[in-house]
């Protein structure tokens, strides 16, 4: 790595940690994710003795502790639209490519820099939630050695960092934080959970990037599940909504002016 490449990160490690808005929303994602796991965890193991058997035997002890990532991903999207919206917002942009002249080391740096944040976040929550909501559970809790539960922990974080990275690739195309708010709230919280709801859209719902990167959060396979895909592949379709969401961010951002 050059000097120049070495300054470049180093600019985007002080912008992004002097904006306490960007700081602030990661510890959100933190606490929401690891408290309501807690007490969905908790709730699961009050209500697990009135269970039919065909619940007992779809009881995913791993995936119930994550239950909170719904809302933690909330945060990791706003962690990602200001850590990238920001610079437009702020008229930051100007001066940002003035510095940086190179548009595609300006962007990339910005979001590398940003994603080793969020993964770390992502990933030190994902084990937090793991063993805290396992000892909710108690004797319904999993273990960390248990098949699939440790793949599904490293995966909880990735799965967190990813959403981030794909927020931050929609705001470099949007080049505002309200309009990428304003898409991607309803988008996550609304458009995909209404086509996976629908009978006659599930098997479209499946491919959006929430529902198909959370596949890595389970261990016990729901019944009568027919996704053609498993955790891993569900990651897989996740990179790839990440992947176009960076091209398209460079893209817009090279042939326009700032």
């Amino acid at each position: 790595m050059t000097m120049a490449a070495t300054q470049v990160l180093r600019s985007e490690w002080t912008k992004i940690r002097s904006v306490s808005s960007t700081v602030w929303t990661l510890g959100l994602a933190a606490v929401v994710t690891i408290a309501l796991g807690i007490v969905i965890s908790l709730l699961s193991r009050n209500e697990f003795d009135t269970m039919d058997v065909r619940d007992r035997l779809a009881f995913d002890p791993t995936y119930i502790s994550f239950a909170g990532m719904s809302l933690g991903q909330l945060a990791m999207i706003v962690f990602g639209v200001l850590v990238v919206g920001n610079e437009y917002s702020t008229g930051m942009i100007r001066s940002s490519l003035a510095a940086v002249p190179q548009r595609a080391e300006f962007l990339f740096s910005k979001i590398a820099v940003a994603t080793g944040l969020a993964f770390a976040v992502g990933i030190v929550t994902s084990f937090v939630t793991f063993f805290l909501g396992q000892a909710m559970l108690g004797p319904h809790g999993a273990s960390i050695g248990d098949p699939g539960a440790l793949r599904a922990v490293i995966g909880g974080g990735l799965y967190m960092t990813l959403i981030a990275v794909f927020s931050m690739g929609v705001a470099a195309m949007l080049r505002s934080p309200m309009l990428s708010l304003g898409i991607l709230m309803p988008f996550f919280f609304l458009i995909s959970n209404v086509l996976g709801a629908v009978s006659a859209t599930q098997k479209v719902g499946r491919y959006l990037p929430d529902q198909a990167s959370s596949k890595i959060l389970q261990v016990v396979t729901p019944i009568d599940d027919d996704t053609p895909y498993g955790p891993w592949g569900g990651l897989a379709i996740m990179v790839l909504w990440v992947v176009a969401a960076l091209i398209g961010g460079y893209a817009v951002l090279k042939k326009r002016d700032a």
